[in-house]
């Protein structure tokens, strides 16, 4: 399997000349930085005014954030605006919780217990963390039909379900989507590689720095060494 890496940095500081970057929004950005201009820039909250301004300034890209899930339409008009090739999505998420309710209705002797998910999903956080209900599945595949062709999707995956979820959502978005820890600081890289069978990663600066180790290792027998330098 082929990966391909870039780095996620809080600063235009920690840009490198050389390693493709994304780097998140803040007020103090200083967009007329040549580093800043050769990156993709990572919104939160921002308006779709901010993004236009980024963009406008030379900025190579912008992931939009909440802007897109209050009115989709962002997307449309800056596609419009700058091409499909500057603008991509941002979804932070989490695993969906799982609430139970009493159904009166479903039986005329007793009461059932039913879950409000029937599976385990993805939905969207905004910037502060807080859940919107949106899933993220669903977002994506409606923005991609408006013509979006990137999404940096931002994740802690835990256990089995998040990677099927993941694997689902590369799957289904291709390579379209980036995938990026969301807060966890040593997350299990080779599994994510493995078994939610992500092929895009976008990775903090000390985990970029360590990528090749963060790799599945097959054991020598297992693989040809073709395969092997393939990794690398």
């Amino acid at each position: 399997m082929n990966v391909q890496f870039c780095c996620l940095v809080r600063h235009h500081g920690e840009i490198a000349p050389t390693v493709p970057t994304l780097v998140h929004y803040t007020p103090a950005l200083a967009v007329g930085f040549t580093s800043v201009a050769r990156a993709g820039v990572v919104l939160g909250a921002e308006s779709e005014a901010v993004a236009v301004a980024l963009l406008d300034a030379g900025v190579r890209k912008v992931f939009v954030g909440e802007a897109a899930l209050r009115d989709a339409g962002v997307i449309d008009r800056l596609i419009r605006r700058f091409g499909a090739a500057s603008v991509g999505l941002h979804l932070p998420v989490q695993r969906q919780a799982v609430s139970w309710s009493f159904n009166t209705t479903s039986n005329e002797d007793f009461n059932v217990v039913t879950p409000s998910l029937c599976e385990p999903t993805w939905e969207v956080l905004k910037s502060d963390g807080m859940p919107t209900g949106i899933r993220a599945l669903d977002c994506a595949q409606a923005l991609l039909r408006r013509g979006l062709q990137s999404v940096l999707l931002r994740a802690d995956i835990a256990d089995d379900a998040d990677l099927n979820l993941c694997a689902g959502m590369v799957e289904t978005l291709g390579d379209k989507l980036w995938v990026a820890p969301l807060r966890d600081p040593a997350p299990a890289i080779a599994d994510w590689i493995r078994y939610g069978q992500v092929t895009q990663l976008a990775l903090p600066s000390a985990l970029y720095g360590r990528r090749l180790e963060l790799l599945p290792q097959p054991a020598p027998s297992d693989v040809a060494p073709s395969d092997m330098e393939r990794f690398a």
